[in-house]
């Protein structure tokens, strides 16, 4: 099928193409020598705006620190786990045992009844010793790491 020179091609135009398609070649412009064009049709996937990219750029942020973080914070755990605690207890200087806060270490509580009077009676908190086992270290004397501190006693 021949088509006239006076016919002319309909346009082509699609939102996936950036420049439109070039008619075909008629046979009178074959022996012309035709510059090479300066852009080529590209397909358009996506049109994405501003918000668009930075919704997916701290989605996938987030997605990656929610997986990085744990997996750091699982390693440093187990470096520490691999490590000898020979750090002193802070509250007992590495002891074991902390003064009595009711008799202030010496055993007994000194009362004063009025008129000059006082009595003497033995520490019911310490049960007369002066100090109790201390609570943080648990009477070890080295400082317990942060994820190790599991029970918490209350010294009242």
């Amino acid at each position: 099928m021949t088509l006239a020179p006076s016919l002319s091609l309909p346009h082509f135009h699609s939102s996936f193409l950036c420049c439109p398609l070039k008619q075909p070649f008629s046979p009178s412009s074959r022996n012309r020598i035709q510059p090479k064009p300066t852009s080529y049709p590209r397909i358009r996937a996506l049109e994405f705006d501003q918000n668009t990219v930075i919704a997916i750029t701290v989605g996938v942020a987030s997605v990656a620190i929610g997986i990085g973080i744990p997996v750091f914070y699982e390693s440093q755990i187990d470096n520490a786990a691999k490590r000898d605690n020979t750090q002193p207890c802070f509250p007992c200087s590495g002891s074991g045992a902390q003064k009595c806060r009711f008799c202030l270490g010496t055993g007994n509580v000194t009362v004063e009844l009025g008129g000059d009077e006082k009595e003497v009676s033995r520490c019911i908190n310490c049960d007369g010793a002066g100090s109790l086992t201390c609570t943080t270290c648990q009477g070890s004397g080295i400082q317990p790491r942060y994820l190790d501190r599991r029970e918490f006693k209350d010294d009242d």
